[in-house]
């Protein structure tokens, strides 16, 4: 009987085999008839490639208008005969931008408050989110939807209980005031883009940690975090984005000149009255969006896999 059942088996895993490829070619048959409709190139064109070009058109063109308008002499500026292309091409926006302008220490202060206050941010939120959703114990749900909530506070009312403590402790016209001031913004969308990020990975490897003796702060660091490196780097990404471009609090908190940042201070310095300084204000902001598209072109990757993960759960 059991050279019988041995003898069976081959047979039986070839026809399990067989079966799967026949589900698999019968799958991509039903998908290949119900693509035929875009099979022409007339329809393709309408269904696929129209829609990309208008979504790209919309997307590119106000860079291409930063940069066209950045090369434009004052002269091609003021004459609107031909707004779309620009005849003399010329750098002195940018040279008046870098060397007439504190503008390098705008980039270098812009660059300094979004790195740290990232930094104080993700890791606030890593405890945060581990707390909530490894930790089993009642209430971890509501608090994380709090959480969230906090989230959907605008910024124009904190700023102005966050200004007062700003002057209260001195902070006034300096960077640490942003940088102190962000993570009330960025912790919460970090920590719930987290909780989603973690609820992902199984709670198998941490029970087992436990039972081999590891302590909470060594299961976070060793198991957590490595296998949660998209989902930090989304998070990153999140709030490198929103310190880099923030305006409120930058306005509000910063007055001198060298220590304000590029969204700022591209407005207040490069508008003098009624006379707006286009090409050099076209400068700045093309030169200003710069590190963000840097970052995004590294991290766009994890950044969608994680996000679609956080989103499911």
């Amino acid at each position: 009987m059991a050279e019988q059942l041995t003898r069976m088996q081959p047979d039986t895993v070839v026809e399990r085999k067989a079966g799967l490829l026949q589900r698999w070619s019968d799958k991509r048959a039903r998908e290949r008839e119900g693509m035929d409709y875009l099979m022409s190139f007339q329809k393709r064109f309408v269904m696929i490639y129209l829609p990309v070009l208008l979504f790209l058109f919309v997307l590119l063109f106000p860079f291409y208008w930063m940069g066209l308008t950045s090369i434009k002499p004052n002269a091609e500026l003021i004459d609107q005969t031909n707004p779309w292309w620009v005849r003399a091409p010329t750098l002195a926006h940018y040279k008046r931008l870098i060397f007439n302008t504190e503008y390098p220490s705008w980039m270098w202060n812009t660059m300094m408050v979004a790195v740290v206050a990232t930094l104080i941010s993700v890791a606030a939120s890593v405890m945060a989110a581990y707390a909530i959703v490894r930790i089993r114990y009642r209430g971890s749900n509501t608090i994380g939807g709090m959480i969230f909530l906090a989230y959907l506070v605008p910024p124009s009312i904190l700023f102005i209980p966050l200004a007062i403590i700003v002057f209260q402790y001195g902070l006034f016209d300096s960077p640490l005031a942003l940088i102190l001031t962000y993570p009330t913004i960025l912790i919460p969308f970090c920590t719930w883009l987290l909780m989603g990020y973690f609820k992902s990975i199984p709670y198998e490897l941490e029970e087992c940690a436990l039972i081999d003796g590891a302590s909470r702060w060594k299961i976070l660091t060793k198991i957590i975090l490595p296998l949660s490196i998209p989902g930090l780097l989304s998070a990153g990404i999140f709030a490198f984005t929103l310190c880099w471009n923030e305006f409120i609090y930058a306005l509000t908190f910063i007055s001198s000149s060298e220590n304000k940042t590029v969204p700022v201070a591209v407005l207040s310095e490069l508008v003098e009255g009624d006379v707006y300084h286009w090409g050099a204000l076209m400068a700045g902001a093309l030169l200003g969006s710069v590190p963000v598209a840097i970052v995004y072109s590294f991290f766009v990757d994890h950044y969608v896999s994680s996000m679609t993960g956080a989103v499911k759960e």
